[in-house]
């Protein structure tokens, strides 16, 4: 029988839902409640990592229409807290379809609601900002003590380790026959179309644990290294940015950094990172290339921005959001270094941005010439 659900927001309101997927357990579930925008592309979206720790609301109202299809994972499994949906559909219908949302769901344990009011939802995220909330079976509003101290629970939750809980612990090479690059990719909560593109553009991926140290890193003699995607507050990883700041030492090397690999790129050069009033979640987020004068459509994923009146002398912003006017880019003087807050990869989203590995692969070919490689 299907269960009534109830999410309690920080502020203190409630809306009411249907549950499917996994159970919630006895004290329910808690996370960062957002919302993302991308018409297709759920299943991209559930295995991101970089939602680790938060309750997703999808805006589009019909949500696993074409059921479950492997391929399409962008991790080998989700890391979000739950999952929200206005009506989840419960006959998929398509060609690759290998199963449903309640299934997978339920073998991932992780809990669902459908039926929630997700345009009231997304407006009051929009207005308010980012909230906590928590998904319960419980009628807490029946007990006023018992709303009380969840409301505290609720206020006081935040992310924490979002990049060592959802990473790999050891090094884990992608090789490609006859490849012409060693392209690194540091790992901070990768999306795994990141290492599809660089294979299919002739690399060696060779992707690094986030833990690893320059000195390990410098070692592998690397053609140019990626900075991954990732969950949570860029400013929670001291370690990985003091690393970073020995690996940009060598202005030589190339490195092209995306989403949370951007502003640990930022932090490491002196700049600061804040976090923004809902964030950007989605596949049709707006951005402008200063440099070339164009505007692309854009995928997104983060809560926090890097904050352009802090980049220090000789980093310059190279795109900007359309929506907001937030940073969306940086390139740096007197080296091979750039990162965009957005995903070039596309996964799921418009190709628009594609080109940006393309511009990186350019940089790495000129840096082996240089080398005499």
């Amino acid at each position: 029988m299907t269960k009534t659900v109830y999410l309690l927001l920080a502020d203190g309101q409630y809306l009411e839902g249907k549950g499917f997927g996994a159970d919630l357990p006895r004290e329910g579930v808690i996370g960062e409640v957002v919302f993302t925008t991308g018409m297709t592309g759920y299943l991209e979206t559930i295995t991101d990592p970089s939602y680790y720790g938060q309750i997703v609301v999808q805006t589009f109202p019909l949500i696993g229409n074409y059921g479950v299809i492997p391929q399409d994972f962008e991790s080998d499994k989700p890391y979000l807290s739950a999952y929200i949906v206005r009506e989840w559909c419960q006959s998929p219908s398509n060609f690759r379809c290998q199963g449903d949302l309640d299934t997978f769901f339920k073998n991932q344990n992780i809990p669902a609601v459908y039926d929630i009011d997700t345009r009231k939802l997304t407006k009051d995220i929009r207005s308010q900002g980012v909230m906590n909330g928590l998904l319960t079976y419980d009628k807490l509003w029946e007990d006023k003590e018992a709303e009380k101290e969840a409301l505290e629970k609720i206020r006081a939750y935040r992310i924490t380790n979002a990049v060592f809980e959802t990473t790999r612990t050891m090094k884990t090479d992608y090789p490609v026959e006859n490849a012409s690059y060693h392209v690194g990719i540091w790992d901070f909560g990768e999306k795994s179309n990141i290492v599809r593109e660089l294979m299919q553009r002739g690399c060696h991926v060779t992707a690094i644990r986030p833990d690893a140290s320059a000195q390990e890193i410098k070692a592998m003699d690397l053609d140019g290294l990626m900075l991954s995607n990732g969950p949570g507050d860029p400013n929670d990883n001291p370690s990985i940015i003091a690393e970073l700041k020995k690996i940009i030492e060598d202005k030589d090397l190339p490195i092209f950094g995306i989403c949370l690999g951007h502003q640990l790129m930022a932090l490491a050069h002196g700049a600061k990172v804040t976090k923004l009033k809902y964030g950007h979640h989605g596949a049709n987020q707006p951005v402008k290339d200063l440099q070339q004068d164009k505007i692309f459509m854009s995928s997104q994923n983060h809560n926090y921005a890097v904050d352009a009146s802090t980049l220090p002398q000789g980093c310059h912003q190279t795109f900007i959001n359309l929506n907001d006017g937030s940073n969306e880019g940086v390139s740096y003087d007197g080296c091979r270094q750039a990162t965009v807050q957005f995903h070039p990869e596309a996964s799921a989203g418009p190709l628009d941005c594609e080109s940006l590995f393309d511009r990186f692969i350019d940089v790495v070919d000129r840096y082996k010439a240089e080398k005499g490689e």
